[in-house]
C-alpha cells in the first residue's frame, strides 16, 4: 500500500472523539424535544424575500392557525419563512421550537424562538433527526436545497416505511408547479416513482385545510413518535 494511503492515527484518534460530540447532541436534542409534545416542522427559505412577502405572511398564518390547534411549531431557527413560522407560534401563544445549525454566513437565530426550545447543532444529520422523530406532520414552503432535502428525505422515509406515515403539505402551488409536473413526466414516465407516490404529499395553499389535516391525522393515530 502506498504511503499516503495508510490510516492516519490521527485522524482516526479525531474520528473517535467526534463520536462522542455526536452523541453529546442526541441527546441534548432529545432531552429538549420531549418537551414540545405534539408538534409541526415547518421549513422554507432563509432569505427575507422583502420583493414578495406573500409566502412571509402565508407562513405567519398557516403557523398561527396550526398552533391553536393545539400544536408547537419547529423551524430551523432562521430568518425568512422560519422566522415567519415562529412569529405565527408565538402569535397564538403556542410553543415556538428552532433547531439552529452552526453555518459561516448563517444568521442569529430568529427573536420568535422560545429560549427553552432553541437548540443548536454543529452536525446537520443529527438536527434532521430532530425533525423527523418529533413532528406530526411537515409544512414546506418555498425553499431551496435544504428545504428540498427534508422534502424528499420525508418522502422517501414515508415510502420505504422507515417512519409512519405523517401529513406533508407543499404550500405555494406556483412555486412547486414546475417540480411537480417534471415528477410526473419524467419521474413516473421512467419508471423510478408509481403514480401511488403522490399520495405522499398534498399541495396546497390553504392554511385551513393544513390546520384541520393535521389535527385529524393526529386524532387518529395520537402518535409522537415517527420510528
Amino acid at each position: 500500500m502506498d504511503e499516503h494511503l495508510k490510516p492516519h492515527k490521527r485522524v482516526h484518534s479525531l474520528d473517535s472523539w467526534r463520536v462522542f460530540r455526536i452523541l453529546a447532541e442526541f441527546v441534548d436534542g432529545f432531552e429538549t424535544m420531549t418537551l414540545l409534545g405534539p408538534s409541526v416542522a415547518m421549513f422554507g427559505s432563509s432569505t427575507r424575500m422583502p420583493h414578495d412577502p406573500k409566502y412571509y405572511k402565508l407562513a405567519t398564518l398557516i403557523a398561527k392557525k396550526v398552533a391553536e390547534k393545539g400544536f408547537g411549531i419547529i423551524t430551523g431557527g432562521g430568518p425568512g419563512i422560519m422566522e415567519a413560522a415562529n412569529k405565527g407560534a408565538q402569535e397564538a401563544k403556542g410553543k415556538s421550537c428552532g433547531l439552529c445549525i452552526n453555518l459561516p454566513a448563517e444568521d442569529k437565530p430568529n427573536p420568535y424562538i422560545d429560549s427553552r426550545y432553541e437548540l443548536n447543532f454543529r452536525y446537520f444529520f443529527v438536527r434532521k433527526v430532530m425533525f423527523v422523530r418529533y413532528a406530526q406532520a411537515f409544512i414546506v414552503l418555498p425553499g431551496g436545497y435544504g428545504t428540498m432535502d427534508e422534502l424528499f428525505e420525508s418522502m422517501t422515509l414515508i415510502q420505504t416505511k422507515k417512519i409512519k406515515p405523517f401529513p406533508v403539505y407543499m404550500v405555494g402551488k406556483e412555486y412547486w408547479a414546475g417540480l411537480v409536473d417534471w415528477l410526473q413526466k419524467k419521474v413516473v414516465k421512467e419508471g423510478n416513482i408509481s403514480e401511488d407516490d403522490f399520495k405522499l404529499f398534498n399541495l396546497t395553499d390553504d392554511p385551513d385545510e393544513i390546520a384541520e389535516g393535521i389535527a385529524e391525522h393526529y386524532r387518529r393515530t395520537k402518535s409522537l413518535e415517527n420510528f
